[in-house]
């Protein structure tokens, strides 16, 4: 049977938000008429996720996950999700709680009533401390200016991506973040609509300015090289002989 979303959601140590968070998403799909899969990815956890999943899978027949050897990093995880998705359309959505499910109906409409190949999310009264916010502010506003791929909240996890087009991007360590630009650098229709974003009420956030702040420079200038060096030509005409055509 053919899949129509699939939804992938890279997890690290987030066992007390798994339970909540795959209700929240069932109750959300099971509006929706057509088929649908749940893909969870183990990023390495050292606690009880994996343990919580392996459980949960039994009573979930829309529920599968995947256990990584060890912790890969999120684009890692992503991909490996990626590759096992089965969705003509791939959702991705962080395991933190922070984005709202309840946001994924408006993805999939955007995208199917536009026939775009991409629809990122804009977190709209952003649920996090003031540093974080700042900081993803001015990282944001520089993306911006440099990749010039009009969006304004990269960071958010919360996207809708037609998987044909996502399996032509090559994904390196970090570049989940720059997603939209590497799609408008292939020609791919995008567009960003608000979301809900919501606190983090249970278990840890990973990232911090000291992980983060130095690899995304990097990555900039990394996509605004191959933006840059991407090959274009438009053909003016073609002539062949009456045999030929």
């Amino acid at each position: 049977m053919q899949i129509a979303y699939s939804i992938i959601v890279p997890i690290y140590n987030e066992a007390d938000n798994i339970l909540p968070l795959i209700e929240e998403i069932e109750w959300v799909m099971n509006t929706n008429p057509n088929s649908w899969e749940v893909i969870f990815v183990d990023d390495g956890s050292q606690d009880a996720s994996l343990c919580i999943l392996q459980k949960l899978v039994k009573s979930k027949p829309y529920l599968r996950c995947l256990q990584l050897k060890q912790n890969y990093g999120q684009t890692s995880a992503f991909a490996a999700g990626v590759k096992a998705a089965r969705g003509t359309y791939v959702i991705s959505l962080d395991g933190d709680g922070q984005n709202d499910p309840r946001d994924i109906p408006l993805l999939i409409n955007t995208c199917t009533a536009e026939n775009l190949d991409l629809v990122t999310g804009k977190r709209k009264n952003r649920q996090d401390p003031w540093y974080k916010r700042m900081i993803g502010k001015v990282a944001n506003r520089v993306r911006s200016s440099v990749l010039e791929d009009n969006v304004q909240d990269t960071g958010c996890s919360l996207k809708i991506y037609r998987r044909s087009c996502l399996e032509q991007i090559q994904l390196f360590k970090g570049m989940h973040r720059f997603l939209p630009a590497l799609f408008q650098i292939q020609g791919f229709r995008t567009k960003e609509v608000p979301v809900h974003h919501r606190s983090r009420t249970r278990g840890k956030s990973k990232y911090h300015l000291f992980n983060r702040g130095l690899s995304l420079f990097f990555d900039l200038l990394a996509v605004a090289w191959m933006k840059k060096r991407r090959i274009a030509y438009v053909v003016e005409r073609e002539f062949a002989s009456e045999d030929v055509l």
